[in-house]
């Protein structure tokens, strides 16, 4: 499994790349592994403000839906449209092509609650 060390992490699997102010977000190596096939992503939060540990959409797999976690405070900026026409790429590119959501951060203390690839490591037992 991939754990990319400039990466922070969530107790529910999501993973999060800070740039200033603006996050981007998705669901983990791990997380998708558990989830199996990924067949649909449901996100319609542009705009809104999502607050930390608000559910902001959905991953449907094969065998089950999953409700997606904001792992911070911020407004959803940009939904990432090509996992409309190819969830897969979710299973295929979890850290990279399959990213989520990008959001502009309201409260960057919000980071510091965040796990290191470490600890996420050692919560899923890698």
């Amino acid at each position: 499994m991939n754990f990319p060390s400039e990466l922070k992490y969530t107790k529910d699997h999501e993973w999060v790349s800070v740039s200033g102010s603006e996050a981007t977000i998705g669901i983990t190596d791990f997380a998708q592994r558990e989830l199996g096939d990924i067949v649909y992503i449901d996100i319609n939060s542009v705009g809104t403000e999502v607050a930390k540990e608000e559910v902001f959409g959905t991953v449907e797999a094969v065998k089950t839906v999953s409700d997606l976690f904001m792992p911070l405070t911020g407004t959803v900026l940009e939904i990432n449209n090509d996992l409309n026409d190819n969830p897969e790429l979710v299973n295929s590119d979890p850290y990279g092509k399959g990213w989520m959501v990008k959001v502009s951060i309201t409260d960057l203390t919000d980071v510091d609650g965040l796990l290191s690839a470490d600890d996420y490591k050692a919560l899923v037992g890698a």
